[in-house]
């Protein structure tokens, strides 16, 4: 697929920061959706540790560490760099320079206007966040996605937000240097080489879309271009801002693919998190996770074997809703409301799916974990990769800002 335009294969670009080991949490929030796009999409998964130093800059004595286990996690629950491409966002400064020219052109007020950005102040307030990292970290995500053209990002239903400013980015930019000089004629000449049938109907379905606002016939002129295969690149590009009567589109605006919330609980109910204490992590040895899930809270009604309990009061009740099947659930509510059944006999059945679900894992995890060269290769690989997509975007952001020159 060319480095320009992702029109035969739509792009997904996605990252997670190195703040720790993962859990499973991670795997079925995150992981799994990933695992699912990368047979659907050209996926491009990232590990963020520039965004690791937005709220953590201080201390950043296991960041190392963090970025190679998250990268073998993520090999050994099912990531395939044979069909995604798996890099460090370190190692692509093309991000950095793009974040640098976008924050030239982005105002001020629209980062402080993000949701996150006194959210997160409100909940750090141990950290030191009046720095600019943090403030224009969503600029930086901004700059993650389109450097690559991205045409989606999954992401959860708080990071839309982010999305929209990155939507909101491209615009302005777009509107700012994408008429390059001569544009009309260019645009007028670019029609005329579609062949006589499809420069009548692009001119149809345009006015369509700019006089009557269309949504339909838009759509129906990008599908026209992108069966286009006697145009250049430069000109099917061009004809794409041509049809939303602006300019030549440079960096597309991407659409947020929203992630089916994570249903994984947490050992207390709560949601599964490192800082609540509450989770089981993919790398756990097999005698904790049976340790950690024997130990954790019942309904608080059930004080002794005999009184019955009631599973929605229950956290290892969520448990089965993720791990169980109808007729395991149906024996645990009646179990569980009549006291035929003990706490430790309930939670058994979700002991033995968890440690299934993280056998294969856990012995893939060891493997790469024995060859780091195969694991930095892997990684290599996918950052060259990267790096060659994401310097042709430069190429043409420079040239649009005038800043072509050798």
């Amino acid at each position: 697929m060319s480095a320009v335009l992702a029109a035969e294969t739509p792009r997904v670009l996605s990252g997670m920061r190195p703040t720790g080991s993962l859990h499973l949490g991670h795997y079925h929030g995150v992981l799994k959706n990933w695992i699912r796009l990368q047979n659907e999409y050209e996926c491009y998964f990232f590990v963020a540790d520039w965004h690791a130093l937005t709220t953590g800059y201080e201390d950043t004595q296991g960041l190392e560490e963090n970025v190679w286990n998250i990268v073998i996690d993520w090999l050994a629950a099912g990531v395939d760099p044979n069909f995604a491409t798996i890099f460090i966002q370190s190692r692509v400064p093309q991000h950095a320079e793009l974040h640098t020219l976008l924050s030239m052109i982005t105002p001020l007020a629209w980062l402080e206007r993000v949701p996150s950005y006194k959210d997160q102040q409100e909940q750090l307030k141990d950290k030191d966040l009046s720095t600019y990292g943090f403030l224009g970290y969503p600029l930086l995500q901004s700059a993650d996605i389109l450097v690559y053209r991205a045409s989606y990002v999954p992401v959860g239903e708080d990071q839309v937000p982010h999305v929209e400013l990155t939507r909101e980015v491209a615009r302005r930019f777009n509107h700012l240097y994408g008429r390059d000089p001569g544009y009309q004629q260019r645009a007028e000449e670019a029609i005329r080489k579609l062949g006589k049938k499809n420069a009548k109907l692009y001119v149809e379905l345009r006015e369509a879309y700019t006089e009557r606002g269309d949504r339909e016939a838009l759509e129906r002129a990008h599908a026209l271009l992108e069966r286009q295969k006697n145009i250049s690149l430069g000109d099917k590009e061009r004809l794409y801002g041509y049809l939303e009567g602006g300019g030549k589109i440079i960096l597309p605006e991407p659409q947020p693919l929203l992630t089916p919330a994570s249903k994984m609980p947490g050992l207390d109910g709560r949601k599964m998190s490192k800082s609540y204490n509450n989770a089981i992590y993919l790398r756990d040895d097999p005698k904790q996770v049976e340790e950690k899930l024997k130990t954790m809270p019942t309904d608080p009604a059930r004080v002794r074997r005999s009184d019955p309990g009631d599973p929605d009061k229950c956290p290892v009740w969520e448990f089965h809703a993720v791990y169980s099947d109808d007729k395991t659930r149906a024996w645990v509510r009646q179990g569980c409301t009549t006291a035929g059944i003990g706490c430790l006999e309930c939670k058994q059945p979700v002991i033995n799916a968890v440690l299934a679900e993280l056998a294969p894992i856990q012995a893939r995890a060891t493997e790469f974990a024995r060859d780091p060269a195969t694991v930095r290769a892997l990684v290599a690989d996918g950052t060259r990769k990267a790096r060659e997509v994401a310097d042709a975007t430069l190429a043409e952001v420079r040239t649009a800002m005038g800043l072509g020159y050798a």
